[in-house]
């Protein structure tokens, strides 16, 4: 689990658990709570729990063939050494691997409440969803939130464009 990864934000938001890990470890994990959820509505929470499960498989599996490399090492039994080993390091990888998971969906998380608050500062008002047909007082539409987002970047564009020619001017 390394903090200073650099990982595309589109490779986060688009990949679920299971297509990161190893073809061992897809079994490994179990199905969604929900099976009629499609994937892009479940949570990066929900997929953190779902994680929980197979990374204490994972470090049980650790402990375990630990025990069993020392227990060779004490009792001089050399010869299985190198498949223990094997064992052990695989073992290993796939708990790593389902830290990293587990990372990238906490990071996927805490961006999406960033980013849920900011939207708060700047846009307090809230927006209907286009398949909701229900008028809520105070909020916008999806059509004039659109138009919202366009107004703003154009604005945004302005703003840029006005900073270019001052810095130019200098």
């Amino acid at each position: 689990m390394n903090p200073s990864m650099n990982v595309p934000q589109g490779i986060i938001q688009q990949q679920s658990p299971q297509q990161n890990m190893p073809p061992n470890m897809q079994q490994m994990v179990p199905p969604p709570q929900n099976a009629n959820i499609p994937p892009a509505h479940t949570d990066n929470i929900s997929k953190v729990k779902s994680l929980l499960g197979p990374l204490k498989e994972s470090l049980k599996n650790i402990f375990q063939s630990a025990a069993m490399l020392l227990n060779q090492d004490t009792t001089g039994n050399v010869k299985n050494e190198l498949p223990s080993n094997a064992r052990f390091d695989k073992y290993l990888e796939e708990f790593y691997s389902i830290c990293d998971q587990i990372e990238l969906h906490l990071v996927t998380a805490k961006k999406c409440i960033q980013q849920a608050n900011a939207s708060q500062v700047y846009l307090p008002v809230p927006v209907v969803p286009r398949n909701e047909n229900i008028a809520q007082e105070n909020a916008l539409t999806y059509t004039q939130y659109l138009e919202l987002v366009k107004t703003q970047i154009t604005y945004a564009k302005e703003i840029h464009d006005t900073l270019l020619m001052a810095a130019q001017n200098i």
